[in-house]
């Protein structure tokens, strides 16, 4: 009998474990990733011709960077690696399997397989705030890839804001690279990092990289305030500044020229609900994920999740990840079980799950910026669409779930197909119902999950 086919989506951490295990298994997968080079986003490579020593990209997970990216290359010939591919669409074949929209170099294909690894990874978390709409403001994410891919930053003093361990990342990554910081705004409190550290303990190399990051960060002077609140970009035209609120109520503001802003991550799984995963809420995160077993299957048979596409778990946790997705995938297909391999990964992402609840418990969920949004803050910036817009929906127009309130207001209908606005209209949209946000719903997925050009699909 022939060998299924199976595609993997991703090339980064979770991605490139996974095809290590089916290649070893003696399978010829397909590698399918957006990316112009392998390495995910935390390990993002620059162009060619552009690099830089890993040791300066990377830090402390250089020898991690280099790895992978060997592997990569050592890959190359026992997979069929399509880089620079979107996969935009996903449809089911009668008799099982899938038929992949993809548009690559070469323009729009469609591919037959018969399994899928999802290892799509993650995007930043926004919420709206005054002042976020100004050019010069960015996320975290395109701060970092800025730095890593072009080796430039977003402005000369650049502010950083966060809800998550990239800000202090970031933060070291910029002020390495001779960025001046004017603020390092977290606007989780510092108490809930204190109460959290036992747990961090877990993985303790990871908690001291942590601690490292903050604390040279200090040395060096870098401007960090924990307990952020009321947070304004102020500036006609441009980012001329930042504003906020200490712990203690206490005005702040200083003179800036660009502004990082991200508050946490979400799981990018719109390739998962294409392929008909069933979803469930998760309460810490806030929110909905493809459902998952801890061998890394998903509802339906065919589909296996890896990496932070399925959960925000980190690099670490997406490489175990990925190579446990595949081995759950070999067995399903009959091949032999390593059962001591499958042990000690296992072990592993227990370890890893343990670190991850106390990291979302050291930086959890900003309530007080969502309570904050004013009715003429725009959500939705491909449509225009304010905050006091989903209220009035929610309030005069029976919009009681968020596929309803895309219905009646376009929020979510523009080029990020409410990638970067839905989260916000559905907590917004929760509040003003006064439901718990799991009872408003969650978008679905359409095809096609990111912008193509329209000449393609004729």
């Amino acid at each position: 009998m022939a060998e299924p086919v199976i595609a993997i989506l991703g090339a980064g951490p979770a991605g490139l474990r996974a095809a290590q295990a089916l290649a070893e298994a003696g399978l010829r997968p397909l590698l399918i990733d957006e990316g112009a080079r392998a390495g995910g986003q935390i390990y993002r490579q620059p162009p060619p011709g552009a690099e830089r020593p890993a040791a300066d990209l990377y830090g402390f997970e250089a020898g991690r960077a280099r790895a992978l990216h060997g592997l990569a290359a050592a890959l190359a010939p026992r997979v069929d690696y399509r880089a620079g591919t979107l996969v935009w669409g996903i449809a089911p074949l009668d008799g099982g399997g899938f038929a992949l929209d993809c548009l690559g170099p070469e323009g729009q294909a469609r591919l037959g397989v018969d399994r899928l690894i999802l290892a799509t990874g993650a995007m930043d978390r926004v919420l709206p705030f005054p002042g976020w709409t100004l050019p010069g403001v960015f996320t975290l994410g395109a701060a970092q890839i800025a730095l890593k891919a072009q080796g430039m930053a977003i402005g000369s003093r650049v502010a950083l804001v966060g809800a998550g361990p990239l800000l202090p990342l970031l933060a070291h990554q910029y002020a390495k690279a001779g960025i001046r910081l004017a603020a390092v705004l977290d606007v989780t409190p510092l108490a809930a990092k204190l109460a959290a550290a036992p747990g961090l303990a877990a993985i303790p190399a990871t908690l001291a990289k942590g601690l490292w990051y903050t604390l040279r960060g200090l040395l060096r002077g870098t401007p960090v305030r924990g307990g952020v609140r009321d947070l304004a970009v102020e500036g006609a035209g441009r980012v001329e500044a930042i504003a906020w609120r200490d712990a203690r109520g206490r005005r702040h503001r200083v003179a800036c020229d660009a502004v990082a802003a991200s508050f946490g991550l979400r799981s990018e799984a719109q390739a998962a609900d294409l392929a008909g995963c069933r979803f469930v809420f998760d309460a810490v995160t806030r929110q909905w994920q493809p459902e998952r077993t801890p061998e890394g299957r998903s509802s339906h048979p065919r589909v296996y999740l890896a990496g932070d596409g399925s959960g925000i778990g980190g690099a670490d946790m997406a490489e175990l990840l990925g190579e446990r997705a595949a081995r759950a995938l070999l067995a399903d297909l009959g091949h032999p079980r390593d059962a001591a391999r499958e042990a000690r990964l296992d072990r592993g992402l227990a370890r890893q799950i343990r670190f991850r609840a106390a990291l979302e418990a050291a930086y959890p969920y900003p309530h007080h910026l969502v309570a904050r949004i004013r009715d003429d803050e725009i959500v939705c910036r491909c449509e225009g669409i304010t905050a006091g817009a989903l209220r009035s929906a929610a309030r005069d127009r029976d919009a009681r779930e968020v596929n309803r309130l895309k219905a009646l207001t376009r929020i979510g209908m523009g080029r990020c197909q409410g990638r970067v606005c839905g989260h916000a209209a559905a907590e917004i949209l929760a509040r003003a119902l006064d439901l718990p946000v799991d009872r408003v719903g969650r978008l679905r997925g359409q095809a096609p999950i990111k912008p193509i050009p329209l000449r393609e699909p004729a």
